[in-house]
């Protein structure tokens, strides 16, 4: 059971009796393809605490795969959204239209990056919105390619996995997949090469792209590039500057659209409401999802006005797009990271995991790299004698954190990398005592 703390609080062993009967009754009657990366049945949720149906209570360190950037239940959501189920629940923007909707639109187009007019499409999750975003990008320069990069996550429909850089779990036998889709070297920091500066690694990853553009797919027929500003389902894996910067402008002279997938890194994950900021871009279209709206389900195509316009009139969109309850519990989320100054909490959070793993990477040797934007952190695990990466002592690693009550998951595609999504609103007493049952259970692991 551990020791006692102050948050986190595992009352028996896990699962607990009721867990263990609602895992009997889920193996009858859900499918076996949906996965599940603990035994773990939630009554109630509230900030970063989850609290399960047997009593235990665990802090979030997951946020739900980055949809709690605002933290579980804000009061001001669900208030939002208790006054709109009072006065409808449905009415298909497509039939009947409601302000919320343009409301939202108004304020996503606002705050996204770029010196343009620009204009929104909502959706309902962040593979539709990847999806729109191609749809739109097609239809706009007349052309089918679509350029995304290793490593890279885009969505589980067959043009998001078709764009997407792992085979297991996402991909395997499900093919074939979508034409007209290439897949360029996105960089690796941590692999760099020790005799390789990072403004050469960055020039040298930017070659690449160049040659791709050569050796794989002609810009003639390419309609976009499609880029997650820091890679999440890939490790985390922040690009150089450099190296953004150099793909962008490359688009740029060759008529190539820049589509920024930020459903991850949007809403304050970063340290910036967008991630794109930080690399100084002006992405043609963005994709936004996730942490929109405190974890409804509603997503976002936003760019610049004359593409989102490229579309006919019935050519994108749906029948449960931009609902008027996700709606208008976007715009709480968004009115909340304002006033709350969640982007700047983000930068202290990050900042805070950093220096801890910093100092935990002296004394274990296995910790290979520390590394992140923000609070979209993550540690790599890497066999300190062979380098390969230790992908189970990960795995280990996370199931005994569970144990003690801090959920966390793991990223990267051989699956040793810990990435950190915690609630923007976690507070320093929680933050702490997480990271001292991670320090406690690496102790244990490495022993």
């Amino acid at each position: 059971m551990g020791k006692e703390r102050k948050y986190a609080r595992i009352e028996g062993p896990l699962p607990g009796p009721k867990t263990a009967e609602l895992l009997r009754r889920r193996e009858a009657a859900v499918a076996g393809g949906v996965g599940n990366n603990f035994p773990l049945f939630v009554e109630k949720a509230s900030g970063a605490l989850l609290t399960d149906v047997d009593g235990n209570v665990f802090l979030d360190f997951a946020g739900a795969i980055g949809t709690m950037n605002a933290g579980h239940c804000p009061p001001a959501v669900v208030q939002a959204v208790q006054r709109q189920a009072e006065r409808f629940l449905h009415t298909c923007f497509h039939v009947g239209m409601y302000e919320p909707y343009v409301e939202l639109a108004e304020k996503l187009a606002t705050l996204a990056p770029g010196s343009f007019a620009k204009k929104a499409v909502l959706l309902n999750s962040g593979a539709e919105a990847v999806e729109n975003a191609v749809k739109i990008a097609r239809k706009y320069t007349g052309k089918p390619g679509i350029v995304s990069f290793t490593r890279g996550f885009h969505g589980r429909t067959l043009l998001g996995m078709s764009l997407t850089s792992k085979v297991r779990p996402y991909k395997f036998q499900m093919g074939p997949f979508a034409p007209a889709t290439y897949k360029a070297p996105y960089p690796y920091p941590y692999y760099r090469p020790e005799t390789m500066s990072e403004e050469d690694y960055a020039r040298f990853c930017l070659d690449q792209f160049a040659d791709f553009l050569l050796t794989e797919a002609a810009p003639e027929e390419l309609a976009a590039v499609i880029m997650e500003p820091v890679q999440g389902e890939g490790g985390f894996i922040v690009p150089p500057k450099l190296f953004v910067q150099g793909v962008y402008e490359l688009c740029r002279q060759h008529g190539i659209l820049f589509i920024a997938d930020e459903i991850q890194t949007g809403f304050g994950r970063t340290g910036a409401m967008f991630a794109s900021t930080h690399f100084g871009i002006e992405p043609d279209l963005i994709t936004l999802s996730k942490s929109l709206a405190a974890g409804l389900p509603i997503s976002a195509v936003v760019g610049r006005a004359d593409i989102m316009d490229a579309p006919n009139p019935g050519e994108i969109g749906g029948t449960y797009g931009g609902s008027p309850l996700g709606c208008v519990a976007a715009l709480a989320v968004i009115d909340q990271m304002e006033r709350e100054n969640l982007c700047e909490r983000a930068g202290q959070i990050g900042l805070r995991i950093r220096e801890h793993f910093d100092k935990l990477q002296k004394q274990y040797p296995i910790l290979g790299d520390v590394r992140g934007l923000g609070a979209m952190c993550a540690v790599e695990f890497t066999d300190p004698s062979s380098g390969k990466p230790a992908a189970a002592f990960a795995a280990n690693l996370v199931r005994s954190f569970y144990n003690k009550g801090v959920i966390l998951l793991t990223a990267g595609v051989h699956g040793n990398v810990i990435r950190f999504l915690t609630p923007l609103v976690i507070t320093d007493e929680q933050l702490e005592e997480g990271l001292d049952i991670i320090s406690e259970s690496l102790a244990e692991r490495y022993a």
